[in-house]
């Protein structure tokens, strides 16, 4: 009974008649064409698809719908391991600042140390400059003297 409801609720395949034979054929493409309708097709009943293509198409829709899932997957690891490389480089960056910073902090307590050794040196130094700039400007003053002695002399020669 099913069968004969599905067949009778089907559209029955369009025919066409042949004008000089008056014979009537079934149309290839679906539509009825009638010699004076010059191209026109009729429209044919939307149908739903059967059963088995449903389940075709949904067994398609999932698996293509795994494989984008894959992949998205795949793509989100790739990146979080990209992450995880580019934290490892930074972690051995930062290791390798830190060793220069700590050469660098040695070297200066080294520095400090020698400049704290010398500065005896330094302040003697300071002090014979200090003498040799005094001792300057006496033999300036001395200079200075012994011009205006000179100067007295030739003057109380020529009297």
């Amino acid at each position: 009974a099913a069968a004969t409801a599905t067949a009778a609720s089907a559209p029955s395949p369009p025919q066409t008649v042949d004008s000089a034979s008056g014979e009537s054929h079934q149309s290839p493409g679906g539509a009825a064409k009638k010699p004076d309708d010059a191209g026109v097709e009729t429209a044919e009943e939307a149908t739903e698809p059967s059963e088995p293509d449903v389940n075709e198409l949904c067994k398609d829709m999932f698996t293509k719908m795994a494989v984008y899932l894959q992949g998205e997957l795949t793509a989100t690891c790739e990146d979080y391991k990209l992450l995880e490389n580019m934290n490892k480089l930074t972690s051995l960056k930062y290791l390798e600042m830190k060793d220069i910073a700590v050469n660098i902090s040695r070297n200066l307590k080294d520095l400090n140390h020698e400049y704290a050794s010398l500065q005896p040196y330094l302040d003697q130094i300071n002090q014979i400059e200090e003498r040799v700039a005094a001792l300057e400007q006496a033999a300036y003053r001395l200079d200075a003297y012994s011009k205006r002695l000179e100067a007295k002399f030739k003057k109380l020669e020529k009297r």
